[in-house]
């Protein structure tokens, strides 16, 4: 049985946080000086373990295993949010590390930009086919606008050509990530075999009213784009539950007003809702129930309301093969300690499975924290994740 070498493995962890560290986190966003520092550390250690380490024009780093096939893609990615954990992303790629360190026939991914500071999924997209040459020259960073095309050449990235996976190469591909909630803490439980990453249905309500006076405008000439909004927040809230699975998950994260003043009655809103779940046909009847809400209000209020679909990414469920296998190696390593759960956070492994088998592994989050520098995971969780991970990677290789 393949063994990892837990203590370099939790090494290697500690050493690549200190690149961008941020009081007890890591702030590494994608194509900072401390991103592309990341990067090369990373390809530093490939070659010490006797990978052939290569960035590509979008910032991916895959590290191939020399040997004969069959193969095993394991890894996650490494830049991080702002002034975010140290765990999120990295640990699936120091797990990489260490699966090659014990000798099994690994390649090792980090793909670029999975924290979407200035796309969706650029790396990982990338490598599949599904970003275009236009795609990049139209993206800008999230916050600030800077043109991917700075961005990549600031960081040595331009002219360089960007790679494609080769299914044929491999059995699948294994992602190791922190839970980045507490169900696993709640329970009790030190480890989680995902059953698959959720599907994702984003929609974005405009809602157009009328801006006038708030003293001088009579309460039946209104036409509050603000009361319609919350009509529509309203009615999600009360009837989505009837709708959802147990394990469906909502919100709204965006809500914009114009023009935003205390003394205006709001002449136009905006709404960023989304909702996610493994069955599909229960988002498209989401969906459906949100065009009907939207449809209601627009009916019986004086505004005017108009749903656009913003995107929509399918659920992606585990292989069955692989998801055996780390369920076996769950159980020999931590009996009884384990529990089967879906991911609710979406992870390069959703795009990676519609090339390759696909499987990934929870670690708890101490408190549910992620995407915050207190985000952390116990050492004796990790050391255990990593020999789970280990074991199930060598009954895929061998099956």
């Amino acid at each position: 049985m393949a063994e990892p070498d837990t203590g370099r493995f939790l090494a290697d962890l500690h050493d690549l946080r200190r690149i961008g560290a941020y009081r007890t986190g890591v702030h590494r966003p994608t194509y900072s000086a401390d991103d592309m520092e990341s990067r090369r550390w990373l390809m530093a250690h490939m070659r010490d373990l006797g990978l052939e380490p290569e960035m590509d024009g979008i910032g991916n780093v895959l590290g191939r295993h020399p040997g004969p096939a069959p193969r095993l893609l394991v890894g996650s990615h490494i830049e991080t949010q702002n002034e975010a954990g140290w765990l999120d992303g990295a640990l699936g790629v120091v797990a990489g590390l260490a699966l090659a360190r014990a000798g099994l026939a690994v390649d090792v991914a980090a793909f670029a930009d999975e924290e979407g500071h200035y796309g969706s999924f650029l790396g990982s997209r990338s490598l599949i086919g599904e970003v275009t040459e236009e795609e990049i020259d139209a993206a800008r960073h999230a916050q600030d606008g800077t043109p991917l095309r700075n961005a990549l050449a600031a960081a040595g990235l331009a002219g360089l050509p960007r790679m494609r996976l080769d299914p044929s190469r491999y059995r699948g591909f294994l992602e190791l990530h922190i839970e980045q909630g507490s169900k696993l803490e709640k329970a009790g439980l030190r480890s989680g075999v995902v059953s698959g990453v959720f599907g994702v249905r984003i929609f974005r309500v405009e809602i157009e009213g009328q801006q006038d006076h708030t003293g001088g405008t009579t309460m039946a000439e209104r036409k509050d784009a603000v009361v319609a909004a919350m009509r529509v927040l309203s009615l999600v809230d009360e009837r989505f539950p009837m709708a959802a699975g147990p394990d469906t998950v909502w919100t709204c994260g965006r809500v914009v007003v114009e023009p935003n003043a205390p003394h205006i009655i709001a002449g136009r809103a905006e709404l960023v809702i989304q909702f996610r779940d493994l069955d599909e046909a229960l988002l498209d009847g989401l969906s459906s129930l949100l065009a009907r809400i939207v449809q209601e209000v627009d009916r019986r209020d004086r505004c005017t309301l108009r749903l656009h679909p913003v995107s929509r990414s399918g659920a992606a469920l585990a292989d069955p093969a692989l998801h055996a296998a780390l369920k076996a190696a769950a159980e020999r390593h931590a009996p009884g300690a384990w529990q089967v759960m879906p991911s609710g956070a979406i992870h390069d492994a959703q795009h990676i499975a519609k090339v390759l088998p696909m499987a990934m592994l929870f670690t708890p989050s101490i408190g549910g924290v992620s995407h915050h520098w207190t985000e952390d995971t116990s050492e004796a969780d990790l050391a255990l994740a990593i020999r789970i991970l280990a074991d199930a990677a060598e009954a895929a290789l061998a099956g």
